[in-house]
């Protein structure tokens, strides 16, 4: 079966990648998500990826603890680099070329980012991590992989979770939760539901770019929701 998309924005949390650890990266985790990333891009798929810094460190807690917001908002830019140089060096060991693209200037371990640059790597077969959100305090890596798809034109936004897709509730609070397998930009932002910010939902809305919100935890979710499966809930202007 061909795929549905040709090119990807994967989103996938700090939070996910310390798997069932306190803090910091669960490499056996990290190890299995890269062999499904891999298992995905021989398909020819194009992919990149914006990982989140949470499992180290989130600027928006900080701020809330007396962090100036701009300095903490700085820090967890930096905890992305480090998620995406871990992510990279698995990758690569699996034999998949990756590169690294920063926001911030950090020209030691990454390339800065430029956009004809990433979309070149990307026609070549390359993973592309873009790191250290959109390199501003105040937007959240959610708003960074809208912007990034946006950017190489990707077909899709796949927003990676710890639950089967988008409920009317939290189902962890409420066990009444009802699963909601498809829903409209307007319906996200209306009923406030929290699974991406509302400057990425807005910005996805406004330029008509899909975005499935899927379970990363279950082995192969990544690969059906390429295949075009009904996997997860597809937000869209339909």
């Amino acid at each position: 079966m061909p795929p549905k998309y040709r090119r990807v924005l994967l989103k996938v949390s700090g939070e996910t990648l310390k798997g069932d650890k306190p803090f910091g990266v669960d490499y056996g985790y990290i190890q299995c998500l890269a062999k499904e990333i891999v298992e995905v891009v021989h398909l020819g798929v194009q992919l990149a990826l914006v990982i989140g810094g949470g499992n180290f460190f989130r600027g928006s807690s900080a701020a809330q603890d007396g962090f100036d917001r701009a300095t903490a908002d700085y820090m967890g830019m930096l905890a992305t680099v480090i998620n995406a140089l871990a992510m990279q060096e698995t990758l690569e060991s699996l034999g998949v070329v990756t590169r690294v693209q920063s926001a911030l200037m950090v020209q030691q371990v990454a390339e800065p980012y430029i956009r004809r640059r990433a979309v070149r790597h990307l026609e070549k077969g390359r993973i592309v991590i873009f790191a250290a959100g959109t390199g501003n305090p105040f937007f959240s890596t959610d708003t960074a992989a809208a912007l990034r798809a946006m950017e190489i034109e990707a077909e899709v936004v796949l927003k990676a979770t710890k639950v089967i897709g988008i409920y009317d509730k939290d189902p962890k609070e409420h066990s009444d939760a009802v699963f909601l397998p498809k829903l409209g930009y307007f319906d996200v932002l209306s009923r406030k539901l929290k699974v991406l910010d509302s400057t990425a939902i807005t910005m996805c809305m406004d330029n008509r770019l899909p975005i499935v919100v899927f379970d990363l935890k279950t082995p192969g979710n990544l690969m059906r929701v390429i295949l075009g499966e009904p996997i997860g809930t597809l937000v869209s202007g339909e």
